[in-house]
């Protein structure tokens, strides 16, 4: 734990999992990233819920609800207005691959500050590249936030200019996912479409909260399998994820969005 951060392993201050910890052996196990305001979690009933289906999907027994409220509870004296990273590993066993029949759970959870973005992205959009990295296939792992994230770490080091904020990512067959950190909206034809994610990339909260509130405000959205000439060709893109909302993306490579069309209104209703 630094003066940065705060750091809980299951209920209790600490610096240190252990290293047979299968989450550090082989990424096995599940999280979620939260934005702590004023003390409270962001959509908490819906990021709980899908942090106890992920690890259903690996079989991995979750904690209650109640026990992780307490977890943040404590996070929150500490950093009411934070990034918050729940994590939950399936504990520690011995060598090899086959998952222990007795293992128990490992949970943490830690909160340090959110990260430093200008306020002006949320108004005037945000500069955007494609990643060379193209996104493997697995079914049975896609919309999972798992702890195997390497396909993002690489991603995310292809660039390291301060201008663009994100990176956008098609999978082996050309078909566009998400970004390295956010999944993908585009309006056209006067609707919302986001890629299909049953064979790669996360399903995020911010994202089943769009569609929901989209379908709720009578804004017609759909998944859907398109490639980076549809999403070129669109009237806008849409970037979610907990932390950020949703973000405008104003140029992408050499192409241009100059002005907003449908996102001032996602923008209010993903926060009503």
């Amino acid at each position: 734990m630094t003066a940065a951060t705060f750091v809980l392993v299951d209920g209790q201050p600490a610096t240190s999992i252990s290293v047979l910890d299968r989450g550090l052996m082989y990424g096995d196990g599940v999280f979620r990233t939260i934005r702590l305001q004023a003390g409270q979690a962001l959509w908490w009933p819906e990021q709980i819920a899908k942090l106890a289906a992920d690890a259903a999907r690996l079989g991995i027994a979750c904690p209650p609800a109640e026990v992780w409220q307490q977890d943040v509870a404590q996070a929150a004296k500490q950093w009411p207005t934070a990034a918050l990273k729940l994590v939950l590993t399936r504990g520690s066993g011995d060598r090899g691959y086959a998952p222990p029949q007795a293992a128990v759970p490992s949970r943490l959870v830690v909160a340090g500050p959110l990260p430093a973005w200008p306020a002006a992205l949320w108004e005037t959009g945000i500069e955007a590249r494609l990643c060379e990295l193209r996104l493997a296939r697995q079914p049975r792992l896609a919309g999972i936030k798992h702890l195997n994230r390497l396909e993002n770490v690489l991603a995310r080091a292809e660039w390291d200019d301060p201008a663009l904020q994100e990176g956008l990512l098609l999978d082996q067959a050309g078909q566009m996912i998400c970004g390295v950190s956010s999944n993908v909206f585009i309006y056209r034809d006067n609707e919302l479409l986001t890629p299909r994610l049953d064979q790669c990339g996360i399903a995020g909260v911010a994202r089943a909260r769009l569609m929901a509130r989209a379908a709720a405000y009578g804004l017609p959205v759909r998944e859907a399998e398109f490639d980076l000439t549809a999403l070129l060709a669109a009237d806008e893109v849409l970037l979610t994820n907990s932390l950020i909302g949703v973000w405008r993306v104003a140029k992408l490579g050499r192409h241009v969005w100059p002005q907003p069309v449908i996102y001032p209104v996602v923008r209010e209703f993903l926060h009503a």
